[in-house]
């Protein structure tokens, strides 16, 4: 017998205002043309003034119990997933705790950026397989429209708001690679590379800070390295691209989704794409593109799934999970 951390439920959730590549054309020189050619994005949500990443993250979180028909003390832990948190501290995901008025558990943040929610999954597989935990919620959720340079038309017009929770849950399984649940992960991170994408604020500074990224840099990285760690994680478990159902891919850009999609030998048919209508929303992209995947019918249940991330750090990581 064989303990595995099985998707108990999903959900997502998106701020009210879209905003339209036409609308960057008010405050910086770019075009609807402009911003598709390179990223494949031709909208994306904002979050209203005072609706904070533990706002989004908890309607999120309460779309995820309603789909797995829990309630929020039914779930021993909660990891928050994000870069743009409320505050220094206490970490985002306390806050959701309140808000969902969960009185029992724990709560923390993980901070990968892009690939934060990667993270925050690979961390929820080990507290379920020590038995530290039988059910944790993984949110990935996002506000980084707060930390846009908007006359820097080259990372304004990438970046969206958003969340995705998904609630994971013990299991027993056979310890073969036909289980449903999580069957491998893989995580790296290189701190050299540190100045490719980060943000120009912090306690070090006194300032919030804005986004810089060196984007043919970043696109180097990721071309070379999302492939890599998904073949890694196929291999761990005897798994190669031909068994995939689905490709769940940080949603950034559309060329680098179709690159990595490529090296895998996957058709664009097999990848969830939902960079189009949400932009980059870093650690949300992940959860978003998997419940709005389920959503449209597209994920079933017993679907080989693919899922992989490169973010600031950097940091980059992969799992496979059976739905």
């Amino acid at each position: 017998m064989t303990i595995r951390a099985v998707v108990r439920g999903v959900g997502h959730y998106l701020p009210e205002r879209i905003v339209e590549n036409a609308e960057f054309m008010d405050w910086v020189d770019t075009s609807d043309e402009w911003i598709r050619s390179r990223s494949g994005i031709e909208r994306r949500h904002f979050a209203a003034d005072g609706q904070g990443t533990s706002d989004l993250a908890t309607r999120a979180a309460l779309a995820a119990l309603d789909d797995a028909g829990l309630r929020a003390d039914d779930v021993d832990a909660i990891i928050l997933a994000t870069s743009t948190a409320d505050f220094t501290f206490p970490s985002a995901a306390t806050m959701v705790q309140a808000n969902l008025g969960m009185t029992r558990g724990f709560a923390f943040d993980v901070q990968a950026v892009c690939a934060g929610f990667v993270f925050a999954l690979a961390n929820a597989n080990a507290l379920i397989l020590s038995g530290q935990a039988n059910r944790v919620m993984v949110i990935g959720s996002e506000t980084f429209s707060r930390i846009m340079d908007w006359t820097d038309r080259s990372t304004c017009v990438l970046f969206g708001d958003g969340a995705g929770a998904l609630i994971l849950e013990a299991q027993t399984g056979t310890g073969e690679n036909a289980d449903r649940g999580i069957l491998s992960t893989d995580l790296h991170s290189d701190g050299q590379y540190k100045d490719a994408l980060y943000v120009d604020g912090g306690v070090s500074t006194g300032k919030t800070g804005f986004l810089r990224m060196q984007g043919k840099e970043v696109f180097r990285h990721a071309v070379e390295k999302l492939a890599q760690t998904a073949h890694a994680s196929l291999a761990k478990v005897g798994l190669n691209g031909a068994d995939i159902d689905w490709m769940v891919p940080h949603q950034a850009n559309l060329r680098i989704i179709k690159s990595t999609a490529t090296k895998m030998g996957l058709p664009l048919e097999k990848v969830i794409l939902t960079v189009q209508d949400h932009g980059n929303t870093s650690a949300a992209s992940i959860p978003l593109a998997l419940s709005v995947g389920k959503q449209r019918g597209q994920i079933k249940q017993g679907d080989l799934i693919v899922t992989e991330a490169i973010g600031g750090g950097l940091a980059w990581g992969s799992a496979i999970l059976r739905w």
